[in-house]
């Protein structure tokens, strides 16, 4: 057992059986009844421990997990007039079930956005196995102004190391990369 709750996939060892042919599945809400259901006709990329304020997390858990997927690769297949946007203002608007609050998918609809063109979603609200596994936490210290002490982020990075996440304070040096070539093009300072 671990000593903070970080999130159910992180505190009992969830066994990713990664499948090099993985070709999707479906996520479904929360609701007993009429789920929102979402297909992934693809596998998930930079799968990782997210600790935002923004990203939906399960009862209980301080840090989300969230990967990411071609935008074209996700289709609304059942009852998408359940979804609402949570904040249309922010650079990933998040679509959740306005019933249950479950986040199905989040899109860039900013062209300029380093990450347009993927989705954001929450592979544990699906059945199938052979997503891609958590490569690492983002975001760890932001779990401090969703409520959590800061007194306790030393056992927490602790225990995402214990898992084999290692925590960045931001995102993985492989997405800050892309994010700043982005914004080196959208400058004109990019040199390749």
């Amino acid at each position: 057992m671990t000593e903070i709750s970080l999130h159910p996939r992180i505190d009992h060892p969830y066994h990713y059986e990664e499948e090099e042919a993985f070709s999707g599945g479906v996520l479904r809400c929360l609701c007993q009844t009429d789920p929102v259901e979402v297909a992934v006709h693809a596998q998930t990329a930079h799968n990782h421990a997210c600790g935002c304020s923004k990203c939906w997390k399960p009862q209980g858990a301080i840090f989300s997990l969230v990967a990411v997927v071609d935008r074209n690769q996700v289709e609304v297949i059942k009852n998408e007039q359940k979804l609402m946007i949570v904040d249309e203002n922010a650079a990933i608007q998040r679509h959740a079930c306005q019933e249950c609050g479950a986040h199905l998918f989040g899109r860039i609809e900013n062209k300029d956005h380093a990450f347009y063109g993927l989705d954001f979603i929450h592979t544990e609200l699906s059945a199938q196995t052979g997503w891609s596994a958590p490569e690492f936490a983002g975001f760890v210290s932001s779990v401090i102004e969703t409520g959590t002490p800061a007194s306790k982020m030393t056992t927490i990075r602790k225990q995402l190391k214990q898992a084999g996440l290692t925590p960045f304070d931001c995102l993985s040096p492989e997405l800050m990369d892309i994010l700043s070539i982005q914004a080196a093009k959208l400058s004109g300072n990019y040199v390749e």
